[in-house]
């Protein structure tokens, strides 16, 4: 089986072959085709390669299934004993991608 472990939006994923994964948002449209060339590490059935810190010559390749919001998160700021209260709600852009290959 197939693995790898790309870098993209400042964090670190491990991906399959017909992986669906959330990302940090891209700039694709749903349907194009995305490649990653920040691989970490592919590993195989029987070897595994370490890249220091990227492998040269690897990528993996994936579709944009969708652009969507993350869901809401409340950004409450309070200090006690001073009537302040500050309530802010925030949802984070991302992009669903559907590996498809690792090469």
């Amino acid at each position: 089986m197939n693995n790898a472990i790309i870098e993209t939006g400042g964090k670190q994923y491990l991906v399959a072959p017909k992986d669906k994964v959330t990302l940090e948002k891209l700039d694709a449209k749903e349907g194009d085709n995305v490649t990653f060339d920040k691989v970490l590490l592919i590993t195989n059935d029987a070897s595994v390669n370490i890249g220091k810190p990227y492998l040269a010559n690897a990528k993996v390749v994936g579709k944009v299934l969708s652009q969507q919001r993350g869901k809401k998160l409340v950004v409450f700021k309070y200090r006690a004993k001073s009537r302040y209260r500050r309530k802010q709600g925030h949802r984070q852009a991302e992009t669903v991608v559907e590996i498809e290959s690792i090469s």
